[in-house]
């Protein structure tokens, strides 16, 4: 197979993001997937595709900048985006080396009559790096939507709930690309046991924010690629950010229970709720596509997890649980992942009135079947990545006000800026 440059790697996917495929990282895992570069190669790549679409409004105004506002073809406007991005957010590429390959890119790509001019605005930037490293820092206070590169009705809306400092903080976290967080299966690992393998592995790790103590997790400082580590392959952890744990801690699930995960795929939660229950009672994986199944059926077979039943919700799905007795419902709800924008980098461009209005109905809809299937006295936890009161509390008292035999438990809504993990929202609801 003749190897895949990084530079090929990340135009390739963001070309077929623009042309509205799918989202940015599905398209990148199935790249990686039919390439297989090296792990120096595939980081490279995942910086530069995610790295471009992130800072995609930013990047488009350093090139109008320099183009008069003119409309450049899809490929040469990429190819900017990502010689752009290497210049000003890069420091371990020399300039001409990242001038070099993005010319050389062209040529491949069919843009050899551009290559001239693609040459001359990137080399325009380099001599002017430092002056325009101080017009992008002043474009951040000046226009946050711009600077940050963000939409502007979502700027606008997080600046009217939270002021401008805590807005910058926000749109700082968005652009921040993430850690990898462990939460240890203590099916098949105790902690002391994963850090001396770790350790072996050269794996670097500290303890991540919002740790449990029956739920230890931690934050990856180094490591090498997770499909080459034995502690990965064997099942002994599962890569979770902390703030995904908390709607299990608040479901609080019992061995010997039957609990439904309504929305199970890609399993995280469910395989985490199996580990409290020590295997012990039913877990039923729940998700609209088969395909999302396998990848819960999957992980369950690598964590060594037993109890889990997975079904399809489709319209057959009322009839399967009609006669189950079931204690626990998790809903983690499709939303607008404001909260975890700085993982899913298209989120932000999603993110509009209309598409929160629409998921709203979904997540209230989702309640609605939760409430026929849970059991006197049961538990219902609704969950979401979201930030948006819409899709949250909104939500819970839209739900409350048409179910009257429910109450409110608790909530908690956790902010990226105040408790430094990704956002996300829980409630708990009981069938009185």
């Amino acid at each position: 197979m003749q190897r895949q440059k990084p530079r090929t790697i990340a135009h390739r996917v963001l070309q077929s993001r623009e042309n509205g495929k799918d989202y940015t990282e599905n398209l990148f895992r199935r790249e990686i997937a039919e390439v297989s570069p090296t792990p120096q190669d595939r980081a490279l790549a995942q910086e530069l595709t995610y790295g471009a679409a992130r800072w995609q409004n930013t990047l488009d105004w350093l090139i109008d900048r320099k183009t008069d506002g003119r409309k450049q073809k899809q490929n040469l406007r990429l190819l900017l985006r990502l010689g752009l991005y290497q210049i000003f957010w890069l420091d371990r590429i020399p300039d001409h080396a990242a001038v070099h390959e993005i010319v050389e890119l062209s040529k491949e790509l069919g843009c050899a009559p551009q290559a001239g001019f693609l040459n001359a605005v990137l080399r325009d930037y380099v001599r002017e790096k430092d002056m325009t490293h101080k017009l992008l820092n002043d474009l951040r206070y000046e226009d946050p939507p711009q600077g940050w590169s963000h939409p502007e009705d979502l700027c606008a809306r997080w600046r009217e709930r939270w002021g401008d400092d805590r807005l910058f903080d926000l749109l700082k976290w968005n652009n921040t690309p993430p850690p990898t967080y462990a939460r240890i299966n203590t099916l098949r690992a105790e902690p002391k046991d994963i850090e001396a393998m770790w350790w072996n592995e050269g794996v670097e790790a500290r303890p991540a924010p919002l740790t449990w103590e029956n739920i230890p997790a931690y934050q990856l400082e180094s490591h090498p690629s997770l499909e080459s580590l034995e502690s990965f392959r064997d099942g002994k952890f599962y890569v979770q950010d902390p703030s995904t744990i908390a709607p299990v801690i608040e479901l609080d699930p019992q061995p010997g229970e039957t609990i439904l995960d309504l929305c199970a795929a890609p399993g995280g939660k469910t395989t985490l709720i199996a580990q409290l229950m020590n295997n012990q009672g039913k877990v039923l994986a729940a998700d609209i596509s088969p395909d999302r199944l396998k990848q819960v059926e999957e992980n369950c077979v690598r964590l060594g997890v037993t109890c889990v039943e997975s079904l399809v919700a489709d319209e057959t799905l009322n009839a399967k649980l009609a006669d189950l007795s079931i204690d626990r419902i998790l809903i983690d709800a499709p939303c607008s992942n404001t909260g975890v924008i700085r993982r899913r980098v298209d989120a932000r461009w999603r993110a509009g009135e209309k598409e929160i209005a629409e998921l709203r109905e979904i997540q209230l809809q989702l309640l609605k079947k939760a409430a026929k299937w849970i059991k006197p006295g049961g538990r219902i936890v609704y969950s979401t990545c979201s930030l948006e009161p819409e899709e949250n509390r909104g939500v819970i008292a839209e739900f409350l006000k048409r179910h009257r035999k429910f109450r409110l438990d608790s909530d908690r809504q956790l902010l990226p800026f105040d408790d430094q993990v990704d956002g996300g929202y829980s409630a708990v609801l009981r069938n009185s």
